[in-house]
């Protein structure tokens, strides 16, 4: 395991020694981003397109000044997406504000209360954007066909959920989680809880 570790993270061809991914929401300002973003050594950092400014609002600060994508690989997220209608439009969004960005974190969420994903609007949403070129990282259940459906589709990764999003509780069935890694030859990065 430790060796397994200390090998990179290949995610749509790119290389990445941190496996940590981390969110730019819930912090008080844009320093307060910056400095948390610098401590955790993370090389991923997710942004929700339709909560964080990254250019939409040109009268607005943008987190893009202070998380450069030239030290950071920027992941747009689509959080905050019901449908698969919005989570296309936020990609489209975000690769057009990041000058043809493709790498994103599709994330089609089934209700407000637990946030829990939509599984079939999550995979017409990764069918969409994987035919439109997009390199598609796919927060889904724990469940292991959904998981390589998803992979059948060509989602570079596939983002099962620890648990429900916010709820702290880790991993409530590592036997689903166990049977996604071994199932699928995409990286399989756990999501959430």
């Amino acid at each position: 395991m430790s060796e397994q570790l200390n090998d990179p993270l290949i995610i749509a061809g790119r290389s990445f020694q941190s496996r940590l991914l981390i969110g730019t929401g819930k912090y008080r300002d844009l320093e307060e981003t910056r400095l948390a973003i610098e401590a955790s050594g993370a090389e991923i950092v997710t942004v929700a397109v339709r909560r964080t400014n990254i250019g939409q609002n040109p009268d607005e600060p943008n987190l893009l000044d202070v998380i450069s994508p030239d030290k950071y690989t920027i992941l747009p997220n689509t959080a905050g997406c019901f449908n698969a209608e919005d989570a296309v439009r936020t990609c489209m969004l975000a690769r057009e504000l990041m000058d043809g960005h493709d790498l994103v974190k599709l994330e089609v969420l089934g209700d407000q209360k637990t946030l829990y994903p939509n599984v079939v609007q999550t995979i017409k949403a990764a069918d969409i954007l994987v035919r439109d070129g997009f390199k598609v990282m796919v927060y889904t259940s724990d469940d292991p066909i959904v998981a390589k459906e998803l992979e059948a589709l060509g989602c570079v990764s596939i983002m099962p959920l620890g648990s429900m999003i916010g709820s702290g509780l880790g991993i409530l069935n590592p036997h689903n989680i166990n049977v996604i890694m071994e199932d699928c030859k995409v990286p399989v990065l756990v999501d959430a809880g």
